[in-house]
């Protein structure tokens, strides 16, 4: 049975041209002219590249230009389909199919100031938020670190822009410019800050251990995974699942996910990463404890244990009761 995804829409694609080493900028559009459903900073979409691959990327421009959706795709060294075919594949006037834009890494209004840390090619989300903030007229701090000026994708536009005063460089290659100072920036900026951070994993991981260290409060902390963590499986064993509304059960093998088997049986249930980063097949626990392998939830939701990515996450007891 095939699987059931969030892809809704059709959109061409009207630019695709090289925005930086190893970075593409590609520019979506409705074929037919019309505007695209709106987006806030921060949001993202799914994006069919090949016929069995589905990827996320990062909105990257201004929330209020629902004219197109600007991506901006790394090619990745270890890449698993996904941006060899966008880089090596993809052509101007191609059609594409998307999902409509979804955001777990929204700005938080009540914040009195915004601290946005990107690292590569995690500039993509935090541009948009910056175009967002500044035309709010919002206070906040924009840093950008990369290998080299080649390597940073919209750097025309960051030092020509109207908030050029807030941003910062960082590049390996010129070591004048120094390193991002985590420790000084969890030290010195006022109460009432949310920090929005985004980039390769130990760059966001470094930076959310640094200001948790110096007394953040976590629900200031705000961040987005698109690579799932490596996990070993080879202790995995099989469990069961029931359905609470049919009171159905269905074993898990120990090499199969709840939703692969849940799709199979004609459960009905959206996916779309397939490795706990987006949220899509979050699911209500109503009895048993799930072991979490996502990177969605954080620790104070995995602790309450009451949901779960069925789509990666398995099952420390025996039977697992889902609000399906």
């Amino acid at each position: 049975m095939s699987k059931k995804t969030t892809l809704s829409m059709i959109v061409k694609v009207n630019k695709k041209v090289a925005e930086a080493d190893g970075i593409v900028r590609l520019e979506l559009v409705d074929p037919h002219g019309r505007e695209l459903p709106p987006f806030t900073a921060g949001s993202h979409i799914d994006v069919q590249v090949a016929p069995d691959t589905i990827r996320q990327y990062s909105l990257s421009n201004a929330p209020w230009d629902n004219k197109r959706y600007q991506l901006g795709v790394l090619r990745e060294p270890e890449s698993r389909g996904g941006s060899t075919a966008v880089h090596d594949a993809l052509n101007e006037g191609d059609l594409l199919q998307i999902s409509a834009p979804r955001n777990h890494f929204e700005l938080r209004p009540a914040a009195k100031k915004s601290l946005l840390l990107a690292g590569g090619i995690g500039i993509t989300p935090i541009y948009s938020m910056a175009q967002q903030l500044d035309r709010d007229g919002q206070e906040f701090e924009f840093h950008y670190a990369a290998k080299s000026r080649g390597c940073m994708a919209f750097l025309d536009e960051l030092e020509d822009g109207s908030f050029n005063d807030k941003c910062h460089f960082y590049l390996s290659d010129e070591p004048d410019t120094g390193r991002i100072d985590m420790a000084a920036l969890a030290k010195n900026v006022e109460p009432d800050t949310h920090l929005y951070v985004c980039g390769p994993e130990r760059f966001t991981d470094s930076a959310l251990k640094t200001f948790k260290d110096a007394g953040w409060p976590v629900d200031h902390l705000h961040t987005e995974y698109f690579v799932a963590e490596d996990i070993d499986t080879s202790a995995d064993g099989s469990f069961k699942v029931r359905i609470a509304s049919t009171g159905e059960e269905f074993d898990i093998p120990a090499d199969e996910t709840i939703a692969n088997v849940l799709i199979d049986n004609d459960i009905d249930l959206l996916t779309s990463c397939e490795q706990g980063i987006c949220g899509t097949c979050l699911t209500k626990v109503l009895e048993g404890t799930p072991e979490h392998r996502d990177r969605y939830l954080d620790d104070d939701e995995h602790a309450a244990n009451d949901q779960m990515t069925v789509c990666c996450s398995r099952s420390k007891s025996p039977l697992l009761v889902l609000d399906l």
